[in-house]
């Protein structure tokens, strides 16, 4: 199945006021979309090169009634990093939430760690604390394990996530673990690295971010992505086996789309994508079709 944005797009969010933490370099980077208990549209972004210390990232917050209306409320910063609790200083990175039984649970990465948040009403969350009393789930065997995307096969939890490693080899690629319970997981395993999509980038690790996967009917999309800007790009893998989108092995590419980090949501029976604005001053959100 390939992929094709069928519509104009709107902007939904943009470069926000941080306060004491804004500068003139900031960026809205990898972000995740989700309605809450309420019927609202949220959108939590990974916000980079603000003046917040350490590493420089954050998570800031937006809200929307209409996923089809342009230029969400901006709702303030939502989540800095708590180093307390074993996070890295401004490390935050890459949310991402799912609706279990009720319950929003949240992924997302401090920098090294892929770390959890759950919450009630899908606006505000709460840090869940493992038995070290820390947030985080797992880690590794690349440094800078980032970017979650969980999604739910059989009964079981899918975790994709990217890492780099200067001199590995692949020096980056899409992890994924498996979990039945969000808390356990399993070891490791590449599901994608390498391939043509490793010639596309500006710098060693930037070929396997954000990784995002669907399913249709039996077959599994997962969206790849290797630059951000002006010339951004993002590649896409169709396989029937969830942890096979191939390693150095282009036989389950379909296609290219002229994004960055995207993120895609289903609503109303309608397929969408979201994506960084080319800019890297906002996020927008087109509709997608599937074409065979």
């Amino acid at each position: 199945m390939r992929a094709r944005i069928v519509s104009e797009w709107w902007q939904v969010a943009g470069n926000p006021d941080l306060g004491a933490y804004s500068t003139p370099e900031q960026q809205p980077v990898d972000f995740a979309i989700w309605q809450a208990a309420d019927g609202t549209w949220q959108l939590w972004s990974c916000i980079r090169h603000t003046a917040c210390g350490g590493q420089t990232r954050l998570l800031y917050r937006w809200e929307g009634a209409d996923l089809l209306g342009a230029n969400w409320q901006p709702k303030g910063i939502a989540m800095e990093a708590r180093v307390d609790l074993g996070e890295t200083a401004g490390g935050l990175q890459a949310p991402h939430v799912i609706k279990e039984d009720g319950v929003y649970t949240m992924f997302y990465g401090d920098w090294q760690r892929i770390c959890l948040a759950r919450s009630e009403d899908g606006k505000s969350f709460e840090r869940v604390l493992g038995k070290d009393g820390q947030p985080d789930l797992f880690s590794g065997p690349y440094e800078n394990s980032r970017d979650p995307m969980v999604l739910k096969i059989d009964g079981v939890f899918y975790c994709y996530y990217m890492g780099h490693k200067e001199h590995a080899e692949p020096a980056s690629a899409v992890f994924c673990r498996t979990s039945s319970d969000l808390l356990t997981w399993s070891d490791p395993v590449i599901v994608s690295a390498g391939g043509k999509a490793a010639g596309q980038t500006n710098w060693f690790g930037g070929d396997c971010e954000c990784p995002f996967v669907i399913e249709m009917d039996g077959v599994y999309c997962l969206f790849r992505n290797q630059r951000y800007g002006v010339d951004n790009l993002n590649t896409q893998y169709c396989s029937p086996d969830p942890l096979d989108f191939g390693v150095d092995d282009d036989r389950f590419c379909v296609g290219t789309l002229p994004v960055a980090a995207p993120e895609i949501v289903e609503n109303g029976g309608r397929t969408y994508i979201a994506a960084l604005l080319p800019s890297l001053k906002g996020i927008r959100i087109a509709e997608l079709e599937w074409n065979d």
